[in-house]
């Protein structure tokens, strides 16, 4: 159920993007949060209300069924869609939601990369996620380690690419909204293909 929640704001985005009128500056989200739109960007404008709104309201289904807490990487997403988002609608310019992605992949990255550092034990952050999953040596588990970052870096640029080098533009909204999945689905398939022999026992 969590998952799926997590997906909403997402879909919400994508049909918002690919529904309205780029040209439209009197759509009644525009209205609502007080905007006057853009000249050729309404739909990634009412999109972005789209996705604020939503996550606003999931997320606040999450703190409550979660007895009033989020995760970290939740309050993160969260926190950088609103601002981004806001800045985006503020300033009717499509730039901010645009990097958001990108930026928000490179906080993952750096968040696994310096792990090791920030902790009492010294433990990865994989470590600390796949733990139950995996047995691996010390040097497994830092090999895995940088393999995520070097996922989420690889992401940042994809969205980067998407967003402001590839056909102007034109799919980063496809890439946002499912690109995200694709890869990182794709990579925990390789992954799991990959270290099938380090399972732990079900005994274990």
């Amino acid at each position: 159920m969590k998952a799926l929640l997590d997906f909403v704001p997402l879909i919400i985005f994508f049909y918002l993007y690919k529904t309205v009128d780029p040209k439209d500056t009197e759509h009644p989200l525009l209205h609502l949060i007080g905007s006057a739109g853009g000249i050729d960007n309404n739909h990634i404008l009412v999109a972005t209300a789209g996705l604020i709104i939503s996550m606003l309201v999931v997320y606040g289904v999450l703190f409550v069924s979660q007895k009033f807490r989020l995760d970290k990487q939740q309050w993160i997403v969260l926190f950088m869609t609103v601002i981004f988002g806001g800045i985006t609608l503020m300033l009717s310019d499509d730039f901010y939601i645009r990097l958001k992605a990108a930026l928000l992949n490179i906080v993952f990255a750096g968040a696994f990369l310096l792990s090791p550092y920030f902790t009492k034990d010294k433990k990865p952050l994989i470590q600390r996620l796949f733990g139950p999953i995996f047995n691996l040596t010390a040097k497994g588990w830092k090999n895995l380690n940088f393999a995520w970052a070097g996922m989420f870096a690889f992401m940042s640029f994809l969205h980067v690419f998407f967003a402001f080098l590839f056909a102007g533009g034109k799919y980063w909204g496809e890439f946002t909204a499912f690109g995200d999945m694709i890869v990182m689905f794709s990579f925990i398939i390789v992954q799991f293909i990959v270290l099938r022999k380090y399972f732990k026992s079900p005994e274990a």
